[in-house]
């Protein structure tokens, strides 16, 4: 299993690339607090890389800047390149398969992403209505 959870801040805003095929992605690192602290009180951190692919890295980019907190659910990937040394380096990322937004406003005012779950079979029924327990006929 290849099953990865973080919490963390964006450490840049996320910028939208697009590969030669035309398929859009977006490389960001966020930082990840550790549970534990310093004796000086002072936490550590973990600076994980992510890449996001098509849909996810066009909203990512849209409504998510440095600083923001976004919870990640994806895969570790890691590849290998020859360096210029000749020597072998290696390299690693979080694949983003799913995320979410954690922070209770944008920053900049940006507005609020409308996300709407692909599988909900009542996505066109209309807008959305409030029900108070006063309407409850029990």
């Amino acid at each position: 299993m290849n099953k990865v959870e973080l919490i963390g801040r964006l450490t840049t805003d996320p910028e939208l690339r697009y590969t030669e095929s035309e398929k859009a992605y977006t490389r960001f690192t966020i930082a990840v607090n550790r549970k534990y602290k310093k004796d000086d009180e002072s936490r550590d951190a973990d600076f994980i890389p992510v890449v996001a692919w098509e849909k996810r890295a066009e909203t990512i980019c849209q409504y998510v800047k440095k600083g923001n907190r976004l919870g990640i659910i994806g895969r570790i990937q890691t590849g290998s390149y020859d360096k210029e040394d000749g020597s072998r380096g290696y390299t690693y990322d979080v694949i983003a398969e799913e995320f979410e937004f954690l922070e209770s406003k944008n920053k900049d005012d940006r507005p609020a992403p409308e996300y709407t779950d692909p599988e909900d079979p009542f996505a066109d029924f209309g807008d959305s209505i409030e029900i108070s327990d006063d309407d409850l006929p029990f």
